[in-house]
């Protein structure tokens, strides 16, 4: 295993850890004030605490396995299991989103009935407190998820963010519902149903990501093209076509023909096809997985097999 890998996946493990302690102390204070203070929209906020707990435990299992090193079943390593885990960080953000959007619709069914409560005051700074710890939260996994390019580390953080907007709209409403009272209780309710839409909006786009690498989606146009510009600047590289690429977990790997001198000795050949490669990794990163064949120049292979 490269030692740039061993890194990334202790610090990646080191950061899911942070996360879940946290979480787990959210979730058990949370849910205490809630059902203590008689608050919907807290218990709806530490459901959401929940399910990042959840995801936290699944972020420490699925980097410990794709920090496994290649074998003989699994030649492209193990990255997979970081894409997994982001689609089921998305699945679970949607999911509690659903259950938050549940809730507040019964309770602000409960409050027109005239059978709602407003909550306990004692609900609103454990509201305050938790926008603050999880807020930091996200600033802390998204800092390494960006210092270490991973996008499963992304979707964490964006989870913590949207708990941290969810855990926002719950002090409103609990504040408004505490301090107005009286037919203001839906207040508490309504801020449980408006932030599960925030909620389900970030989920989309993370199982869209991960559905996306499953399926051996093709890397971003921008990265496709500078695969492209590192190829033609190689030097003894005349041509290149059947450029293919996916994403690998953390990780990318890419296929390309390249076309040199078909005069040229076998060794002076595969000299070529080793800068191409050195080339594209200095533009997507050493750890890319590249995979160079090596064809001769010949205008029927230009014309025939589209020659990019």
């Amino acid at each position: 295993m490269a030692p740039g890998l061993t890194g990334k996946i202790t610090r990646e493990e080191k950061v899911s850890w942070v996360g879940l302690g946290v979480n787990g102390l959210l979730v058990m204070i949370k849910y205490g004030a809630g059902f203590l203070g008689h608050s919907a929209a807290m218990v709806a906020d530490a459901t959401h605490s929940m399910s990042d707990l959840l995801t936290d435990v699944l972020a420490v299992v699925g980097f410990r396995i794709s920090a496994k090193p290649s074998d003989s079943c699994h030649a492209y390593g193990h990255g997979r299991a970081e894409t997994l885990l982001e689609g089921l960080c998305g699945i679970s953000l949607m999911g509690a989103g659903l259950f938050i959007l549940h809730g507040g619709i019964v309770g602000i069914w409960e409050a027109l009935k005239g059978t709602a409560s407003a909550p306990e005051g004692f609900v609103v700074p454990v509201a305050l407190c938790s926008v603050v710890v999880k807020e930091w939260l996200y600033r802390y996994t998204d800092r390494w998820a960006a210092r270490l390019g991973s996008f499963a580390l992304r979707a964490k953080a964006l989870d913590h963010r949207s708990d941290a907007l969810s855990s926002v709209g719950t002090l409103v409403g609990i504040g408004g519902a505490w301090f107005l009272g009286g037919r203001f209780a839906v207040l508490d309710s309504l801020a449980a149903a408006a932030v599960s839409f925030f909620i389900i909006r970030a989920s989309i786009p993370i199982m869209g990501r991960s559905l996306g690498e499953l399926m051996e989606g093709a890397l971003p146009e921008e990265e496709l093209k500078r695969i492209s510009r590192a190829l033609a600047g190689t030097q003894g590289v005349m041509g290149h076509h059947h450029v293919r690429t996916r994403r690998v977990g953390p990780t990318s790997a890419v296929e390309a023909h390249v076309l040199v001198d078909p005069d040229m000795p076998l060794w002076a050949a595969h000299a070529i096809a080793t800068e191409a490669e050195r080339a594209i990794k200095r533009e997507l990163g050493e750890r890319t997985l590249v995979t160079i064949h090596v064809e001769p120049w010949g205008g029927d292979v230009d014309e025939e097999q589209g020659l990019s």
